[in-house]
């Protein structure tokens, strides 16, 4: 049943469902949404009475709480029908299962193409609730919360072309920090393109687009010119971080790439030494012998190379094994609730990728919880990346991020572990 209506909250929400057939437990979820400052609270004992009250709704509430285990409709069953009805409406699962149990729910959402804030162990506690709430107000911000496959742009072969022979593509830049100290250890190179009438196009549909029309040769080569220039100067400052630059599979089809990359960094006084290059995990499976090639290449001349999106692959304990890489990315879709779940901590999981890695050195990150950065110290990673440090930024905003990041310090920095002494090697 609903209360007054009022302007929205702090965290820019004006109304949620709670559906709990404890009337405890849902008075309680109610009490903290109006601490919250949340004023419109629809109540359901069920998921049937959750898709009555749904149904006679226009405007459908910003967020539904949902147990899993109720009579007539368990939780379960009502996120099915929510995307057999096409709402796709954010939800947190608020229930006392087992954590195996909200890991599947989890799961079932992201393949249903149902937004999944978070599931949360009963009893729920305000700072639990808020912590989430505002999570999903940052990304609505942001526009970053996604529910669904994206529709892409259309974008032409022509716009791209335009936009890389104009130097329309943008460089920023998302700092790499080593978990023990939280100190800037480099600077992932990411590109960046706004079109003139469709605004931010997402770099995964630009980059397929530049693959698929042959493009991708000049892309990573404007690119490059602008990160390593860009490095050039930090290195005037006094600030010489290394920087992580993608490479596209396909670039190894073409025998020039080592020299031209060798050349870039020679003309600008930058060493190998600074740069390492990174290539997805999945990206060598069909072209493994030009990647070994090219990538052995590369390290002889002294480039850092890292696997990318570790753990999406089918093959990673082969491809680890006979590429040349010196660093390993855990996907932070590997880490992501690792820290509370078993399975993802023990021999198939987190530890497993850092221990069978081959050589010492080897450094995982990408996290956005204080509690996957004490996991990923545990289990040996030595670098951290990712939106709970710092969000991609042009390089005129690194300034000013180094000195908010020296001041958060203490914060970021853990205690040491004996498990980090190997993670720490390094290598030659």
């Amino acid at each position: 049943m609903p209360l007054t209506h009022s302007a929205p909250s702090s965290l820019g929400l004006q109304s949620i469902m709670v559906v709990d057939d404890s009337p405890v437990q849902r008075d309680h979820a109610a009490q903290l949404c109006r601490q919250l400052g949340i004023g419109l609270i629809y109540e359901a004992c069920h998921g049937v009475e959750a898709l009555e009250q749904l149904a006679m709704l226009r405007l459908k509430p910003d967020v539904m709480l949902i147990d899993l285990h109720m009579p007539v409709m368990d939780g379960v069953e009502l996120i099915t029908q929510l995307q057999d009805k096409g709402w796709k409406i954010p939800m947190l699962v608020v229930s006392s299962q087992q954590q195996g149990i909200l890991n599947a729910v989890q799961e079932l959402s992201s393949t249903l193409g149902l937004p999944m804030l978070e599931s949360l162990h009963k009893p729920l506690r305000q700072e639990q609730l808020e912590s989430a709430l505002q999570h999903y107000s940052q990304c609505l911000k942001g526009n970053v919360l996604q529910s669904g496959p994206r529709q892409p742009l259309p974008i032409s072969t022509q716009d791209l072309c335009y936009a890389i022979d104009c130097e329309h593509i943008d460089v920023h830049y998302q700092p790499k920090v080593d978990i023990r100290t939280g100190l800037v250890r480099g600077m992932e190179v990411l590109a960046r393109w706004t079109h003139p009438s469709l605004g931010r196009i997402p770099p995964d549909q630009f980059i397929a687009l530049a693959e698929k029309e042959g493009l991708i040769f000049d892309l990573a080569l404007r690119v490059l010119r602008k990160s390593i220039r860009q490095a050039a100067a930090w290195v005037h400052m006094g600030f010489t971080p290394k920087l992580a630059i993608n490479l596209s599979p396909l670039l190894l089809d073409n025998r020039g790439i080592v020299q031209e990359i060798t050349s870039l960094l020679e003309s600008s006084a930058i060493s190998p030494s600074q740069a390492v290059l990174e290539i997805t995990e999945s990206a060598g499976v069909e072209q493994l012998g030009k990647v070994i090639s090219g990538l052995t290449r590369l390290r002889l001349k002294g480039f850092g190379l890292s696997i990318d999106d570790y753990g999406t692959g089918f093959s990673s304990m082969q491809q680890l094994a006979l590429l040349p890489f010196s660093e390993l990315k855990i996907d932070s879709n590997l880490v992501h609730g690792a820290h509370q779940r078993r399975n993802l901590r023990g021999d198939s999981g987190v530890g497993a990728g850092h221990g069978q890695a081959p050589g010492a050195g080897l450094r995982g990150r990408r996290h956005r919880s204080h509690g996957r950065l004490g996991l990923l110290q545990r289990c040996g990673c030595a670098v951290g990346q990712g939106y709970l440090i710092a969000r991609p930024m042009p390089a005129q905003d690194i300034p000013a991020w180094l000195r908010s990041n020296r001041a958060r310090l203490p914060e970021l920095r853990l205690p040491p572990s004996p498990a980090l002494a190997p993670a720490l090697t390094p290598l030659d």
